[in-house]
């Protein structure tokens, strides 16, 4: 029989309903992902005229942002002979080839071949992805990718978070850490934790929860986790996960001049099944122009500390040849040091066939049901949940 060159689509069993750690193409989670606008890069670090190779979901892809300042996602490689886009060189709003001059737009249509006849061009078309900048952060969607299909589409709208767009101090960073994306989804879920691994560090604040009540809800943005504070007429401390992979929480002011608690919202987007790019970021609360330029001015200073060292301090925490106590007073960012002890330290892809969960793990448990849902619906062409990520279920409250 002759080859008719289309892939047969690939049947699922009941194991991959719960195989939430790998993402790569054709996986359940990998497709479910990619159902959403992940962010990918930080956009002050993308400038005009620069392109960037990128991995998300083991996949590999090509990040520029045109002469004009719009960005643009497109394959990783040349449809002429392979070799990597983003050596090449950035044109108006187009991207030319290093090796042979191939020349192609934000939409991935060749336009110019110095070499062919003009006519060729125009059957030359490669993947491009939609891109929209928000909060700091450069969006792609990566949607439909295993369909083929090289045409334009028009994604999901990108969703909008109001209460970022507030005046104040906003600020975005962007890390990479080395374990599963999976392992810090069910971290946002796990308020128990932030008693005993930030209890050294400015986010202190469970001394005031009682741990042994956590609340957790499925709402229409995703999981409600709430823990209730201990001391006598105490309320309730919110926090919101919303799907696939954000956290939205409020921190405690660290300026004199913040006059709220800070908003937090972060993305955990898988680089591949070993690693995760977390995108964070943060709006300080603060209205006084020279406060905030102050505020400014030290953010990045901290940010020069190289995230490498955080890594590296992670690995030697693990190791056993230091402790977090002996260098936190020499980091700009305990809290993500010690994040990365904890994450790291359950092993890149955790066992999860060996814990013993509590009744603490209400949200864990609740996080990994949802998933399995929507796994299971995404492989059995049912309807899929419709997540709605802003609105009143995203209500969070500090102490």
């Amino acid at each position: 029989m002759a080859a008719t060159g289309v892939e047969p689509a690939r049947r699922y069993v009941p194991e991959d309903y719960t195989d939430f750690a790998h993402t790569g193409p054709g996986t359940l989670a990998g497709r479910y992902l990619r159902r959403f606008w992940q962010p990918v890069y930080l956009a002050r670090d993308l400038l005009p005229g620069h392109a960037k190779p990128i991995r998300i979901m083991s996949e590999d892809f090509t990040l520029y942002r045109g002469e004009g300042g719009t960005a643009h996602a497109v394959a990783f490689r040349c449809a002429h002979r392979g070799t990597q886009l983003s050596t090449g060189w950035v044109e108006d709003d187009c991207i030319r080839c290093f090796y042979h001059g191939w020349k192609y737009d934000g939409a991935g249509q060749c336009v110019e071949q110095p070499a062919e006849e003009a006519s060729f061009a125009q059957k030359v078309r490669i993947r491009s992805y939609p891109t929209e900048e928000y909060l700091g952060l450069i969006f792609v969607y990566l949607g439909d990718t295993e369909r083929g299909d090289t045409g334009a589409f028009s994604p999901p709208p990108l969703p909008r978070y109001p209460r970022f767009e507030q005046e104040g101090l906003l600020d975005a960073i962007a890390f990479v850490r080395l374990c599963n994306y999976f392992n810090d989804l069910e971290n946002a879920c796990d308020p128990v934790h932030v008693g005993f691994v930030h209890g050294e560090s400015a986010i202190a604040i469970d001394g005031d929860i009682d741990l042994s009540r956590v609340l957790v809800e499925e709402t229409e943005s995703g999981i409600s986790v709430a823990t209730i504070k201990a001391h006598e007429g105490g309320g309730l401390r919110v926090n919101q996960y919303l799907m696939p992979n954000i956290q939205v929480i409020k921190l405690p002011p660290l300026r004199d001049a913040e006059q709220d608690w800070r908003d937090f919202i972060s993305w955990r987007v898988p680089v591949d099944d070993e690693h995760y790019l977390s995108c964070n970021v943060n709006l300080l609360h603060i209205k006084d122009e020279d406060a905030r330029r102050a505020a400014a001015d030290a953010w990045a200073v901290a940010r020069q500390q190289a995230r490498a060292s955080i890594a590296e301090l992670g690995q030697a925490v693990l190791a056993g040849t230091v402790r977090i106590a002996d260098v936190q007073d020499q980091i700009a960012n305990v809290v993500n040091l010690q994040d990365e002890v904890a994450l790291c330290g359950q092993g890149v892809i955790p066992d999860r066939l060996r814990e013993r969960l509590g009744r603490s793990d209400v949200g864990v448990i609740l996080l990994r049901k949802i998933w399995r849902r929507e796994l299971e619906a995404l492989a059995t062409d049912q309807p899929l949940k419709p997540w709605t990520p802003t609105g009143a279920s995203l209500a969070t409250t500090g102490i």
